[in-house]
């Protein structure tokens, strides 16, 4: 029974598994994250917010009973309007930023999303953009909270509005069960998806490759070509450790730095090549200078 299950699990892995090409034309091999895991993370990032939106509020309703008294008839005074104000903007918060704020991190990723190791990614290879990031989350909205709305806030629980409610909210919860990339309407519109995250620290891999530094020597004008997405997209090839990947990533870098690529020793060079170009941009970094990618 259990060699069942495990290669129906790998099966299912198999399925997820895509390429995807970089806008350097480079194929990264990575998974698509499964719909059961998707919607653990939505749970556990649902959870989350509630209990700290209800701890919060429940902090400020305690601080506020004395602004409360102090205001004057039916109307309420300038602290009781205050509290009121701090009340909206912490649902508001609650319902937008948090997904903004995690997902416009360096992670990619809501901590429901991190606990079940999945994160957004752009479709195209590129960069993930504040913009697409926003408009998924928008989408939201369109998905989820607007039909829950109409059934659970305004009381449209029967008739025609309710039923139309009930298939609007069906009909995008179930939106990833009818595309082979697990895809919901907000991924749709801003061009992005959710794949699995590397669980392998890249710095715990690179800690034991030898130093190389005096092999390969760079300079600033070499490690100037590449931002910080680039290092990111070099992480992914040092953690999959294939060889065509490698070779792949070696030809366009020496490319682009105008160096004459050898063979068989595409590892050496991408590992010396990773160290010189993060401790440039840590470097730029200090003095306040940053380079998310190629174009900046």
């Amino acid at each position: 029974m259990s060699t069942t299950v495990a290669s129906r699990i790998q099966l299912g892995q198999k399925k997820r598994q895509r390429e995807l090409v970089t806008p350097e034309g480079l194929a990264l091999p990575l998974t698509i994250a499964s719909r059961g895991a998707r919607a653990g993370a939505v749970i556990l990032d649902l959870l989350i917010i509630f209990f700290g939106a209800f701890a919060i509020f429940l902090a400020l309703a305690l601080a506020g009973f004395g602004m409360l008294d102090a205001s004057t008839g039916d109307e309420l005074g300038p602290a009781g309007e205050f509290l009121v104000v701090m009340i909206i903007m912490l649902f508001f918060l609650a319902r937008y930023g948090y997904f903004l704020f995690f997902e416009l991190g360096p992670k990619g990723a809501t901590p429901g999303k991190r606990a079940l190791g999945i994160r957004v990614a752009a479709r195209n290879g590129g960069r993930l953009t504040a913009e697409a990031v926003i408009a998924r989350n928008l989408m939201r909205d369109i998905e989820l909270f607007v039909p829950t709305f109409f059934l659970l806030g305004s009381g449209y629980t029967e008739g025609v509005m309710g039923m139309a409610a009930f298939v609007w909210l069906m009909i995008f919860l179930f939106f990833p069960v009818f595309n082979r990339d697990n895809l919901r309407a907000g991924d749709l519109v801003a061009g992005t998806w959710v794949v699995e995250a590397q669980k392998v620290k890249l710095e715990e891999a690179m800690s034991t490759a030898p130093d190389r530094s005096e092999e390969y020597r760079f300079g600033e004008a070499e490690l100037e070509v590449y931002g910080e997405h680039e290092l990111q997209v070099l992480e992914g090839v040092l953690r999959q450790d294939n060889p065509e990947a490698m070779r792949e990533v070696m030809l366009a870098i020496c490319r682009k730095i105008g160096w004459q690529p050898g063979s068989g020793h595409e590892r050496e060079f991408l590992e010396a090549f990773y160290a010189a170009l993060r401790a440039h941009l840590e470097r730029n970094m200090r003095f306040g200078v940053r380079k998310a990618d190629k174009y900046s």
